[in-house]
Order: C-alpha cells, then sequence, then structure tokens
C-alpha cells in the first residue's frame, strides 16, 4: 500500500467510486450535477459579484461561493443575487439550499435572508467560527390554483 498525490484519473475513480456508493444507498433525483453559476455585472460590463453554486443528485443546492465587490456591498445586490439562484434552483427541482460561512463573512447575510443555522465549527480559524446553513426553498414555490 502507499499514497500519492492524485491524478485526474485517481480523482475520477475516487468520485465515482463514491457517487455509486451514495446511489446505491438512495436513488439519485436527478441524473448529474447541475451547474447554477451568475455572474453580477454593472454598466461597464464589468463583474462587481457572483454565484457559483449547483443542484446535487439529490435536488439539493449547494451554494460554494457567493460574493459581492465591497464597492458594490450594503445595496441589496448580495439578496437580488441569491433570490434570482434560489429562484433558477426551484425551475430546475431544488427543495432545499446549503451553504457555509465564516463569522467574519456573511453570517448575518444568510440569517437575513432567511437561512437557519445548522451547525458550527467553533475556533476556526482561531478565534472565529465556521457556520453552515440550509434553508427549504419550497415554500417559495407558487402554490396551485385551486377552486
Amino acid at each position: 500500500m502507499k499514497i500519492e498525490v492524485c491524478n485526474k484519473a485517481d480523482i475520477k475513480i475516487i468520485v465515482d467510486g463514491l457517487n455509486a456508493y451514495n446511489l446505491d444507498k438512495v436513488a439519485a433525483l436527478s441524473s448529474i450535477w447541475t451547474p447554477l453559476e451568475y455572474s453580477l455585472k454593472n454598466e461597464d460590463d464589468t463583474v462587481i459579484g457572483g454565484v457559483l453554486a449547483g443542484i446535487n443528485y439529490w435536488n439539493g443546492l449547494e451554494i460554494k461561493i457567493l460574493w459581492i465587490n465591497e464597492d458594490f456591498r450594503n445595496q441589496g445586490l448580495g439578496s437580488k443575487l441569491l433570490n434570482y439562484l434560489e429562484n433558477e434552483a426551484i425551475k430546475k427541482g431544488a427543495s432545499i439550499a446549503m451553504v457555509d460561512t465564516f463569522d467574519f463573512q456573511a453570517e448575518e447575510f444568510y440569517i437575513k435572508n432567511d437561512y437557519e443555522v445548522i451547525g458550527e465549527i467553533k475556533n476556526f480559524p482561531k478565534g472565529h467560527r465556521r457556520i453552515y446553513f440550509s434553508k427549504v426553498l419550497e415554500s417559495k414555490r407558487p402554490k396551485p390554483f385551486t377552486v
């Protein structure tokens, strides 16, 4: 036995192995990872923010990065971008969103946008916290019209 740095072929074997195991335990609701990646540009076509996210096998929206340039913060742009992302995810079948951040990043932002704290790692990095959030998206779905 030996441990080595992964190459691309190794990474594919590892990812495929975990996916096969997971899908053997819980059936997929979607066939692939669906990327949802959007940039936010100003009138000069300069990127001033963006979000990198995607929908997983079980229709969960995983937000990896949401960023707004400091010069454009506190103008509601982050919330608009997050809302746009959530609506696009709902259209594609997502029912829950998940994200993590640090206390010095966007803790209050996610709380303000109705995300629930589901866990945290204290003193990571030292003197701070890493916070995990989730949000049920189904409540944003339009209700069917009934007579």
